[in-house]
């Protein structure tokens, strides 16, 4: 034990502050608490010089400090390398990495600053947006050239965007390679809520496959049973009754709105914009009371089926539609209040995830993210479907093929959607909403009661299901995300043979390493929400 003499003399003196530029004698340096700076590395830990530090450890005994240095002995002679402290070597200077063009001299390079971590690009090939027909800096090429041989450079580093990032709308995985805050490539990962729905739908009978629909792309559900029933209805070949038309292309529309909403003010709000979000909620829910009245479900409706429509619309629905659309226009100028004419709103957006028509086509591109384009298709004006040919709107399309652009076609397709639902609600004829053939469509309550044979129908239709003739066929529709496509194979019994979905989202991420290439990585956010992705349909 030590006396208190040794104590005392032990106790470290209060460290004495210099300035950086003040030289620091020997002494001063063992009383600062400062690291000191040295030209040279510090010598290998050894027994040696650890019983020579002992003594300035007043709480340590001379047993404890024997067992100490035998075991930085044994851990000095087992190691690969001798144990050492090494400071970073000093530079007087920072070398700027490939993505900076400015030639001015850093503000916060000092003499005393370690060297920085340079990023050396994986293709050599690969110029960078912000260099382009900018010369570079020969100071800076210089200071490069030199450190090419040291062991201070890394390659393009990766991260994962997702699948928990906020703005990767559902289950995406992005593996991002960066060189700084540029995107360089970009490997999407999907399948992360993928359910096997062609699968399942194998083994199910044509009205039991409808509500798998529902589940692909939960924003839009009407649609995605439309496209389904129109190809049932192909190998059936059947012609469902003009009221059951209009029904199908006025909830196609009020469909339309729900997931635009959804997808201009989700995007919106990735970007930093929040009370747009807020307030096209309030509409949406006005909407999901429309689908709850008309099949009694918010969500999965499993309204649109294979003959026509489960049942026929509840008195005073179309009112209260009519009286929503009236006002909605309103809710669509103030939208565009906040965000069209917002300077920090377009600085996000235009200029930003610019594709153009050629390459759109090339990467299957359809929906918004053509149009945006400049490419004028719409399968609602090229191939009609139910009441398309008979009611009047147009097609709004881009110029520029930027996120803003495709924004523009978004608000723009509000309205034409809202002209629709008026042309629907003034031209809805009177009649039956099914085929009455009671082997596909179930027969009305009142006849199961009187009739014996639509009892048995009933039954049948229901457990058995109905036999579709073989074949095959493709049905398609414009989806608010793009072309919704079946390819519907039957081999004549009562369960499809092969049921393949086309997602119009799962080209568009296929797209995406394309588009966010020479991006900066917020930019990635605005990129993804443009494209109004939905992974139940991406993954199926």
């Amino acid at each position: 034990m030590h006396s208190a003499n040794q104590d005392e003399a032990s106790v470290e003196p209060t460290p004495t502050h210099l300035s950086r530029d003040e030289p620091k004698c020997d002494s001063q340096l063992e009383t600062s608490n400062e690291f000191p700076i040295r030209s040279e590395p510090y010598p290998p830990i050894e027994c040696a010089w650890i019983e020579d530090h002992l003594p300035s450890f007043p709480s340590w005994t001379s047993d404890s400090s024997s067992s100490m240095a035998a075991s930085f002995a044994r851990l000095a002679g087992n190691a690969p390398k001798r144990l050492c402290l090494r400071p970073s070597s000093l530079i007087t200077s920072i070398p700027r990495s490939r993505s900076i063009t400015t030639s001015v001299p850093r503000r916060h390079a000092e003499a005393t600053s370690y060297q920085a971590t340079r990023l050396v690009p994986t293709d050599p090939t690969f110029t960078s947006l912000a260099n382009k027909g900018i010369p570079e800096d020969p100071e800076a090429s210089a200071l490069e050239s030199e450190a090419e041989g040291t062991d201070r450079k890394i390659r393009h580093y990766t991260v994962n965007f997702g699948p928990q990032h906020p703005a990767a709308h559902g289950v995406l995985r992005l593996i991002l390679e960066l060189n700084g805050e540029e995107i360089v490539r970009s490997d999407p990962h999907v399948g992360l809520l993928h359910r096997g729905t062609e699968k399942l739908i194998e083994y199910k009978t044509y009205m039991q496959a409808l509500p798998y629909f529902d589940r692909l792309d939960y924003v839009s559900m009407m649609t995605n049973e439309q496209c389904f029933s129109l190809a049932v209805e192909k190998l059936l070949n059947v012609d469902i009754p003009d009221r059951a038309k209009w029904i199908r292309t006025l909830f196609g529309e009020i469909t339309r709105v729900l997931n635009h909403l959804m997808s201009v003010l989700s995007h919106a709000m990735d970007v930093g914009a929040l009370t747009p979000f807020l307030w096209g909620f309030e509409e949406r829910e006005k909407l999901m009371e429309f689908y709850e009245r008309v099949s009694g479900a918010r969500l999965h409706a499993a309204y649109v089926r294979p003959g026509g429509v489960s049942q026929d619309i509840p008195l005073g629905l179309l009112d209260d539609i009519y009286q929503w659309a009236t006002q909605f226009g309103d809710r669509i100028d103030e939208t565009e209040e906040l965000l069209t004419d917002n300077r920090i709103w377009k600085a996000r957006t235009q200029g930003v995830g610019v594709v153009n028509a050629t390459d759109a086509l090339n990467m299957s591109f359809t929906g918004v993210m053509l149009r945006g384009s400049g490419v004028p298709y719409d399968i609602r004006k090229s191939q009609p479907y139910d009441a398309y040919d008979q009611v009047e709107f147009d097609v709004p399309v881009g110029v520029n093929g930027d996120c803003y652009d495709r924004y523009l076609c978004r608000m723009e397709e509000f309205r034409q959607s809202l002209r629709i639902i008026h042309q629907c609600l003034n031209k809805m004829p009177e009649g039956p909403v099914r085929v009455e053939d009671y082997k596909i469509s179930p027969p009305p309550r009142a006849a199961m009661k009187e009739n014996m044979e639509a009892l048995i129908h009933h039954f049948l239709l229901f457990t058995k299901g109905y036999s579709v003739p073989p074949g095959e066929t493709y049905s398609a529709i414009e989806a608010p995300k793009g072309e919704m496509g079946v390819f519907l194979v039957s081999d004549g019994s009562e369960r499809p043979y092969r049921c393949k979905i086309r997602a119009p989202g799962f080209a568009h991420l296929g797209g995406f390493d394309q588009v966010s290439r020479g991006h900066l990585l917020a930019d990635a956010v605005a990129i993804i929400g443009t494209m109004d992705l939905v992974f139940g349909e991406v993954d199926r």
